[in-house]
């Protein structure tokens, strides 16, 4: 089964419980991979039938019926092969006499991945970003672009940065979308298609008459995406994507972020900063922490084991009690406690490498030790903000 029959049986799932928004955004990103403006057609009209009749009982088979209908298009279209795109090798970032370096960092990024970078602010996230786009020059080490190109312009096309405060921009944002993809290749007959389906999938379709003043900041962050999206990149560099979201809207971002990156058909590249960690490592593939300018990887794991960094891997539980450290220090020495720390509202115990998280649950539930809320990140970096 490739990924397409594999997106194609999960998108059949959601319709089949009747989750009809994603249901939508994923009709339409299959739309965008058929690179056909019938189909571009097709949908938008649906689209517009769904705005005027949001409540029809139509709706699931008009639904089921496009999904049919793209699946014979698609089913037959050659997957794109899993490349490295972007490579940067110890890299290092000095400015002058200040004490902040940043480096050496390296970093591999592959089509359809996304690599999240974390980290307390000032400790070079945005700086490694700049230097990936080319918007900063490394003092060492080297950047390499793995993918065709003629030129800085047009390197700079396929390889989008997307800082956390964007440019004031004057009209609609339909207008502004429209003069974006006439620059970028587009067919005249295929333009509108194309920006009401990009403005559609970012849940930006009753807002595209609004200008930048009418819209909230997540709202123009979301904006900015689809205008860097109509430039067809091949690398989508975002700082701190998810400021000023509340929880919901990160995730349907995050969300949105991981189907545009895994295109069977039109993968890309996605590297973005921020400070939501656990959010961020539900979603990417790889996890950079930075500190002090210094790197750390995290690579998502598919076994209880991970690579942190070398030596033991102790299980790490992080939880919330009622209890004193003194009174936990006690009942956990017994499943081989090496430490406990008192962190932001939070304990954080360390125990041996042989320790597993029913051990955890089985002292706790013996001892009636009351607990709020309890997080094994023995693979997370959250490691990195308390070790």
């Amino acid at each position: 089964m490739n990924e397409f029959e594999k997106q194609f049986l999960e998108v059949q799932d959601l319709l089949k419980f009747d989750d009809y928004n994603l249901v939508i955004k994923r009709l339409i990103d299959f739309t965008l991979d058929t690179e056909s403006i019938t189909f571009y057609k097709k949908t938008t009209e649906l689209l517009d039938w769904i705005d005027n009749n949001p409540e029809s009982l139509e709706l699931k088979e008009k639904l089921s019926q496009l999904l049919k209908e793209l699946c014979s298009v698609l089913v037959n279209k050659p997957i794109s092969k899993k490349k490295k795109i972007l490579e940067g090798i110890d890299i290092v970032k000095r400015y002058g006499a200040s004490s902040f370096a940043l480096g050496p960092a390296n970093i591999k990024l592959y089509e359809g991945d996304i690599i999240g970078l974390v980290g307390e602010n000032g400790n070079g996230k945005t700086t490694l970003l700049r230097l990936l786009s080319g918007e900063l020059y490394a003092t060492a080490g080297s950047i390499q672009y793995d993918f065709p190109y003629n030129d800085l312009y047009d390197l700079r096309t396929k390889l989008v940065y997307i800082p956390q405060r964007t440019d004031t921009w004057r009209g609609s944002m339909f207008e502004n979308l429209v003069f974006t993809a006439s620059s970028y290749g587009y067919l005249p007959q295929e333009i509108n298609f194309i920006v009401e389906l990009t403005i559609a999938r970012l849940g930006l379709r009753k807002f595209r008459k609004y200008k930048w003043k009418d819209l909230s900041s997540g709202y123009k962050m979301r904006f900015e995406l689809a205008r860097m999206l109509l430039r067809k990149p091949k690398v989508l560099l975002i700082d701190e994507p998810l400021a000023n979201l509340d929880i919901l809207a990160q995730q349907t971002v995050l969300e949105d972020f991981r189907a545009i990156a895994k295109s069977p058909f039109r993968p890309i590249g996605i590297i973005l900063s921020s400070q939501q960690l656990y959010e961020v490592e539900k979603t990417s593939d790889q996890v950079i922490f930075l500190k002090n300018g210094q790197q750390k990887n995290l690579h998502a794991a598919t076994t209880d084991e991970t690579i942190i960094e070398e030596g033991s891997k102790p299980l790490v539980i992080e939880f919330e009690s009622e209890w004193t450290q003194s009174m936990l220090n006690e009942k956990l020495l017994s499943i081989g406690l090496q430490s406990i720390q008192f962190n932001g509202g939070t304990f954080i115990a360390t125990f041996s490498g042989d320790k597993t998280v029913n051990d955890f649950m089985k002292t706790i539930i013996t001892h009636n030790i009351h607990i709020v809320y309890f997080r094994n990140i023995s693979n997370s970096t959250r490691r990195f903000f308390v070790s």
